[in-house]
């Protein structure tokens, strides 16, 4: 008699070996659960005999019954003498890598001189900038939770000529691309900082249309597609820079918006910029920060991340090949792995935040575990493994006409439920 427990390989062996010399066998599969009492029904296995809860119903069993699926073929390595090209090209701008620092999170490159090497990244996207200086919010500013932190900052920045004078010189010095985040609050805020950028020799612009546009209520550029084609195409008139928009993940479906901003002129897209949050402080019972409101960012993210720059990438791949633009995905990302899995969705390059004030030398990290990945599968450059998980599923990009997706819906849930006494006209309007 045999028990086995382990790595699948290694029990897809056992299993083999045994059932050839007709010896009984019994394996525990050390596959992934949650609750580990069988509630859940989140570790169900496949056997002859039906799904099998692992925790519950095993985790040691007959290994008759079990099914193995074959496991893919392994990529050839690389040779030994054989390095992966790990460089990248957006809107015509050569990368030495595909790390780039993200907005917010990097000032304006100076700051980590003392901790860790500038020129281990890709690019350099500078804090966000806007036309007239801006002081920031008052109060608190960031607070740490649970898979992330949140911060309420308010762009606060000396104003774009300011950072032409005295900031971007250092930055162009610095080794990586260079780009300036842009953000404003009405459209010609945006256009005049846009015009004062093309003037300069910064190598892109990523254009922030997460702001709240003052004359429409405070809504987000980047909250429709309408608007954010306004801003997008306004910025694109008066420049000649690589556009690159960065979207928000607080609208309610971005697919229609990246479309948008690539028929305004855009040169990339870039997303996910963070998500809003609450936190209370429970002694004051108030609200933490003075906005209410604040940005939540963190590994915590990186599964919404991942899913919403995957469904762009995948609406994106639906244009004719010379309308389709990179896509630089963030959100969360903190290793190699999560890099991957981002390349893997379809993105030329990842942008990281938070990361860095936990490991400053998180750029250098990622290089060198993306070139080991490479090199031990077979990866010749980024282009051979980027968007190799995009596969095709049921996430088709509805017409925009809400009502009556929603009324078609309601009619049809409510077509297959008995309805209550007394409830069927409050069920019905």
């Amino acid at each position: 008699m045999i028990y086995a427990c382990g790595p699948t390989p290694a029990l897809a062996y056992v299993k083999s070996v045994a059932e050839k010399l007709g010896i009984k066998c019994w394996i525990s599969m050390e596959h992934r659960m949650l609750c580990g009492l069988g509630a859940c029904l989140g570790c169900m296995i496949e056997t002859t005999e039906g799904l099998k809860r692992c925790c519950k119903d095993g985790p040691v069993f007959d290994s008759k019954i079990l099914e193995f699926p074959k496991p893919p073929a392994r990529r050839k390595a690389l040779e030994k003498n054989e390095e992966p090209d790990i460089s990248t090209e957006i809107a015509g701008i050569k990368f030495k890598n595909p790390v780039i620092a993200s907005a917010g999170t990097f000032a304006y490159g100076q700051n980590f001189r003392g901790v860790s090497d500038v020129n281990d990244w890709g690019g350099i996207c500078s804090k966000g900038i806007t036309l007239e200086a801006r002081a920031g919010n008052k109060g608190e500013r960031s607070l740490e939770v649970a898979g992330g932190n949140m911060n309420s900052i308010g762009l606060q920045n000396p104003g774009i000529p300011y950072f032409i004078e005295n900031l971007l010189p250092g930055m162009l010095g610095l080794g990586p691309v260079t780009i300036a985040n842009l953000a404003g609050s009405d459209i010609e805020s945006y256009v005049e900082g846009a015009k004062l950028l093309d003037k300069t020799d910064v190598d892109m612009i990523e254009l922030n249309i997460s702001c709240p546009n003052i004359k429409a209520a405070g809504l987000a550029w980047g909250m429709s597609a309408e608007t954010a084609y306004y801003c997008v195409s306004s910025v694109r008139v008066v420049t000649k820079k690589p556009l690159m928009v960065k979207l928000s993940p607080n609208a309610p479906d971005n697919r229609p918006i990246a479309l948008a901003c690539i028929k305004a002129g855009a040169d990339a897209i870039s997303l996910i910029n963070m998500i809003h949050g609450v936190a209370i402080d429970i002694d004051k019972g108030k609200p933490f920060f003075n906005n209410v409101h604040a940005g939540y960012s963190g590994p915590g993210l990186k599964p919404l991340a991942l899913r919403i720059v995957y469904d762009v990438i995948e609406e994106i791949n639906k244009l004719p090949p010379e309308e389709r633009v990179p896509v630089i995905g963030i959100g969360g990302i903190t290793n190699w792995k999560d890099a991957v899995e981002f390349i893997m969705a379809g993105c030329s390059a990842v942008e990281i935040g938070q990361a860095k004030f936990t490991n400053p030398k998180v750029a250098l990290d990622i290089q060198n575990g993306l070139i080991a990945f490479m090199k031990s599968h077979g990866y010749h450059n980024l282009e051979e493994m980027r968007g190799i998980a995009q596969v095709k599923h049921i996430n088709e990009l509805g017409s925009g006409n809400e009502k009556n997706h929603y009324k078609e819906l309601k009619d049809m849930v409510l077509s297959y439920l008995p309805v209550l006494p007394n409830a069927q006209k409050k069920a019905t309007n």
